[in-house]
């Protein structure tokens, strides 16, 4: 079996909530060790739910493979271990609340002053401004504070988007950064300072709208299942009343819409649809009547035409639509209590001949401190290489 690429490095990650694990949740699916290091009352992502066969759904995604060990690194003990832990570590990854671990003595430029090949990640709400350093940050926050909610939602009501994406960006461009970061100490031998924000990665995403805003265009505006600057490119309910999104990227898409789904090729020619500037400005028209065409066709002779024309569709599926979706892949965790459940697969796939190279050697979510014995025996040698400061 192939080695998997980021086997032989060990990772510490004093992290809790959803971005900082989600990332080195990515750096288990590649081979590293990761230590989870826990309050002794655990992660409070344990008890967000208990979905996932008693644990909670958000800590089983972003956190099976880990090993466990709870700490009070405020103990002189506890300690001097994470500090031994940390001198044989490549990666030390942390979300805790500003200032925390620098007033604990394992801030990151401390860290890598003892340990100049050591990577270290800090991942926070709003960066290091004095302004906003100490504001507690939630992803909910976050989409707020970013403009993300005001472009989100339908005309009449701002909308929550459904998952916890400022977790997940910033979780993942943690991960690419490390990634990154380890490439560069591959070729110069030294390790990097990585300071990732839930607000900058937000506000990275919020540059389209920024900079029509800015540039005079006009601020987007919520319209719900459609596209602010693209039409047609939205929901339309089929006679039947189930909905189907479309999207016209270009006018020969439009064209053929035009001709061989809506069969009205005098839709091509005239001047209010002409262009994709058009459409959106006379959009309520041009969908007042399409839908009068759409509504008289079922959802399946709507979707073949559709896909005769090679024009992109997708069905407005909820969760239960999502759970039995053939695209849909799965793999399997075993939770802290030892039930066996399914959840969607690692994203990435690499190679038919090796499907498995970005499984977890363990699919286990660790239970709080489960690996505590096991680690302390490990790094309990005052002696222990320490490498990260060669």
């Amino acid at each position: 079996m192939s080695q998997r690429p980021l086997e032989g490095i060990t990772v510490v990650a004093v992290e809790q909530a959803v971005a900082a694990p989600l990332c080195t949740s990515r750096l288990v699916d590649a081979g590293a060790r990761v230590i989870k290091i826990e309050r002794p009352e655990g992660d409070f992502a344990r008890r967000y739910d208990d979905a996932v066969g008693g644990d909670s759904s958000y800590f089983a995604w972003a956190n099976h493979g880990k090993e466990s060990v709870a700490l009070d690194f405020k103990s002189p003990d506890d300690a001097e271990l994470l500090s031994r832990i940390i001198a044989a570590s490549d990666v030390f990854v942390q979300n805790l609340a500003p200032g925390a671990l620098e007033r604990a003595g394992f801030g990151s430029a401390t860290l890598r002053a003892k340990h100049p090949r050591l990577i270290t990640c800090d991942v926070s709400g709003y960066g290091e401004s004095p302004e906003l350093a100490a504001k507690k940050a939630y992803d909910l926050l976050v989409q707020a504070e970013s403009g993300l909610i005001s472009i989100s939602g339908g005309p009449g009501e701002l909308g929550r988007i459904g998952v916890s994406i400022c977790d997940v960006g910033t979780g993942i461009t943690a991960y690419s950064a490390i990634l990154e970061a380890l490439v560069k100490r591959g070729v110069t031998g030294v390790g990097s300072e990585i300071k990732v924000s839930l607000f900058d990665v937000a506000a990275e995403w919020m540059t389209v709208p920024l900079a029509q805003h800015e540039g005079g265009v006009g601020t987007p505006q919520r319209v719900g299942l459609k596209h602010p600057t693209i039409a047609p490119y939205g929901a339309f309910t089929t006679s039947e009343g189930e909905l189907t999104l479309i999207s016209i990227q270009n006018e020969r898409e439009w064209q053929r819409l035009c001709e061989q789904v809506l069969l009205n090729p005098a839709f091509v020619d005239d001047p209010r649809f002409g262009s994709n500037a058009d459409r959106v400005a006379h959009r309520s028209e041009l969908e007042a009547e399409m839908a009068q065409i759409i509504g008289q066709l079922d959802k399946t002779v709507f979707q073949q035409r559709l896909t005769d024309a090679s024009l992109a569709f997708g069905s407005v599926n909820n969760v239960s639509g999502l759970a039995d979706h053939p695209a849909l892949r799965r793999r399997t965790v075993v939770s802290s209590h030892g039930a066996e459940v399914t959840i969607p697969a690692h994203p990435v796939r690499v190679g038919v001949d090796d499907p498995s190279l970005l499984d977890p050697p363990s699919n286990m979510v660790p239970p709080i401190g489960g690996h505590s014995e096991q680690i302390r025996a490990e790094f309990s040698s005052p002696n222990i290489e320490n490498w990260a400061s060669g």
